[in-house]
């Protein structure tokens, strides 16, 4: 009886080490997810491969997500899977969105790298490019964001979409956005 309670005691510390992040991004998993509903352009036949690789691909992706990308994710703050991704921008070019500890890093198709940092003392969100730096907004406490304009004043709007809209007719007026 006292080398099975040892066995089980061994077993449960060990366990708490490597399950020390089961509650993680589960990147694999979800991104297996995004691939099985969009695969076709046909919902049914997305339901019927779905049926057959189910039972044998999601038990895999999340035994691999909670044994080891979200027990790295964890320690390091970033999951191997769910770091890099390639989104298409509005010019029809693919950039490169890789998650950092501190924010988000885009590497645009001629290589300039753009970063997206968040401050989470003051709460807010800077770019940097270059030697270039701008902090681009911060959430206040009182539920509102104070926004910098890029003429280098700021406003403070409610964080909703009559505030989003207040912001894009802040800069279409100092006419930064290109009209078509």
């Amino acid at each position: 009886m006292k080398k099975i309670g040892i066995k089980v005691g061994a077993l449960l510390l060990v366990s708490s080490m490597v399950l020390s992040s089961c509650i993680g991004s589960f990147a694999l998993f979800n991104k297996y997810e995004e691939w099985q509903c969009s695969m076709t352009n046909n919902k049914y036949v997305n339901g019927i491969v779905g049926l057959i690789l189910q039972p044998i691909v999601a038990p895999v992706c999340c035994v691999v997500d909670a044994l080891v990308l979200n027990t790295i994710e964890f320690w390091t703050d970033q999951n191997p899977i769910a770091m890099n991704q390639q989104v298409m921008g509005a010019d029809g070019r693919l950039y490169a969105v890789r998650s950092t500890k501190k924010g988000y890093k885009v590497t645009a198709p001629n290589g300039e790298v753009t970063q997206f940092i968040y401050n989470a003392k003051k709460n807010a969100w800077s770019v940097k490019k270059g030697d270039l730096s701008l902090e681009l907004f911060q959430f206040n406490n009182d539920g509102t964001i104070t926004v910098n304009l890029q003429n280098g004043e700021t406003m403070t709007v409610g964080n909703n979409e009559a505030g989003m809209q207040q912001v894009q007719q802040a800069v279409a007026a100092q006419g930064f956005f290109a009209q078509r």
